[in-house]
């Protein structure tokens, strides 16, 4: 069995109303290129810095999820979200909401691990100044099996992948925001670390690089394949990019390397 995934690389605007009308080009585009799972990227509809994600803040019942809503039905796709601020019970969240291809919600992510980073000659930054944790994973189900998500910082932490794959996760896709410094350092480290680790394709839906924004995105959105090969991979401009997943041959990574079944779980 195998489906394509599209990942939307685009800039965030400080006009909620542009940043509506790119995703919607860019997931309908997607769409009708043959994708069936499209992604958008990480606070794609709010400029990235601590002090605008109040003010960018909706509730789960807001206007931007409704927006998306309608855009997966429309569209007949299954749509990970990007992540916006959620803003619940009076905190603020950075989440993702997951669409079926009718529109249903079938699920929502919030970022668990805050991007509290001081990189000498490059980003400090504290999300945990403004942003809530998380507490649950998230893996949801669709035609092709579970697909999980995480956010950005997430992709550090790889304890998080391996409980995404025991819960069936064959993909994990990651809205993610990486800064210059250390997208240039650790990025195609990661994001294949974390695919041979579990054999699962993982997949970084990252905005388009903009030198007029408050914060520089590191973008190259991607696709690594279980083998840890990337079989998409963009460059800092917005584009789409989109790849394969194949679940045989995730299969066959599998049977040749049965790491998973050879695993010391004491």
């Amino acid at each position: 069995m195998n489906y394509t995934l599209a990942l939307c690389q685009f800039a965030t605007s400080f006009d909620r109303e542009v940043s509506r009308a790119k995703a919607a080009d860019f997931v309908s585009r997607a769409a009708a290129n043959g994708a069936t799972v499209v992604s958008l990227p990480e606070m794609w509809n709010c400029p990235y810095e601590n002090k605008y994600f109040r003010e960018y803040a909706e509730p789960a019942d807001g206007g931007t999820v409704a927006f998306m809503s309608a855009l997966a039905r429309d569209c007949g796709v299954y749509l990970i979200g990007g992540s916006i601020p959620e803003l619940a019970g009076g905190k603020l969240y950075n989440t993702c909401f997951i669409f079926g291809k009718d529109g249903a919600l079938i699920g929502k992510f919030s970022k668990m691990h805050m991007f509290d980073v001081a990189i000498e000659g490059g980003v400090t930054f504290k999300e945990s100044a403004t942003l809530t944790p998380g507490r649950s994973l998230t893996v949801v189900d669709t035609d092709f099996g579970g697909i999980g998500v995480a956010i950005c910082y997430d992709l550090r932490f790889p304890e998080m992948f391996r409980a995404m794959a025991d819960a069936g996760a064959h993909v994990v896709v990651a809205p993610a925001s990486f800064s210059l410094a250390t997208g240039e350092a650790h990025w195609d480290i990661i994001m294949k670390a974390r695919a041979v680790d579990e054999q699962i394709y993982v997949a970084a839906c990252s905005p388009a690089r903009d030198p007029a924004a408050p914060y520089q995105a590191f973008g190259h959105s991607c696709i690594a394949d279980p083998w840890g090969r990337f079989i998409a991979y963009a460059g800092t401009d917005e584009t789409i990019v989109s790849g394969v997943i194949d679940l045989d041959y995730m299969e066959k990574v599998r049977r040749q390397i049965p790491v998973r079944n050879q695993r010391t779980r004491d």
